[in-house]
């Protein structure tokens, strides 16, 4: 028997302004799945993957109706705690963003606002930081950001540095930062939007390898160009044309098999 979908989106439409951009989407998520979203720009991926957080609420002109069902709540009405929904569904977008401040201060930071307290340390911050202290220590925080580090195959790389800038790092550490970042709340969901279009393809395996452990305990869904990596992390694909999805299913049925002639066209490479 098939699991109950984490995420039920029915009849979901987006305006901005006068301008539909996405027309009645329907599409299920099943827990502990990789979903690759695809299709060329301006297909309505990006528009359809922030409609799930309610990152369109910073859109002045953008309007939503239809129904995002998550943990039995339709999260498009207006009582949702928008707030805590974040904290479920998280976010990382295309370009890394770090805060400018310490690697460990970058997912410290996101615990704070949680309202998950400091450590008390005999000094500042985390100037004097060592990675076995931080493996010792038994506060909340220590334990959520060592945790959120190793998930994002990141701990080896800063262990010995965790005081350092995190703009010192290189920009496939910087994702897989923002990645920890979003991990340490400890989401259901998470949200990726071409994590790896301005990356190397050794970071790009990286957060691929990283994607596929994390698989085991997340729901995870990306929007991406490279068909390739859509092949290689996805379970399911979804190709989305002119604000509609056109077609989904497994990837590799979708790919070998596809049942629409523009599906057929954009994943052998005649448009896109």
């Amino acid at each position: 028997m098939a699991a109950s979908p984490i995420l039920a989106v029915r009849h979901l439409n987006v305006w901005y302004g006068n301008q539909q951009v996405l027309g009645d989407v329907t599409l299920d998520f099943a827990p502990h799945h990789i979903t690759a979203l695809i299709g060329a720009s301006g297909s309505g991926k990006s528009t359809f993957l922030r409609s799930v957080n309610r990152m369109l609420d910073t859109i002045h002109n953008a309007r939503i109706d239809g129904e995002i069902v998550f943990r039995q709540h339709n999260i498009l009405q207006k009582d949702t705690d928008v707030i805590a929904l974040r904290r479920s569904i998280g976010m990382v977008f295309q370009n890394p963003t770090p805060f400018p401040k310490s690697i460990f201060d970058n997912i410290a930071y996101g615990l704070e606002i949680q309202g998950m307290e400091r450590p008390r340390r005999p000094w500042f911050g985390s100037s004097r930081l060592s990675s076995t202290e931080l493996e010792r220590s038994h506060h909340p925080m220590d334990i959520a950001v060592l945790r959120s580090l190793r998930e994002a195959a990141l701990w080896e790389e800063v262990k010995d540095r965790l005081h350092h800038s995190a703009f010192r790092l290189s920009g496939g550490q910087q994702q897989r930062l923002c990645i920890a970042r979003a991990l340490a709340v400890q989401p259901s969901v998470l949200l990726l939007d071409e994590p790896c279009s301005e990356l190397d393809p050794i970071s790009t395996h990286h957060i691929e390898q990283t994607l596929l452990r994390l698989r085991d305990h997340l729901t995870i869904v990306i929007v991406t160009h490279n068909l390739h990596q859509a092949r290689r992390i996805a379970d399911t694909t979804c190709f989305f044309h002119a604000g509609a999805l056109l077609e989904h299913g497994p990837t590799q049925t979708l790919f070998t098999s596809p049942q629409e002639s523009l599906t057929r066209d954009y994943v052998h490479g005649r448009f896109g």
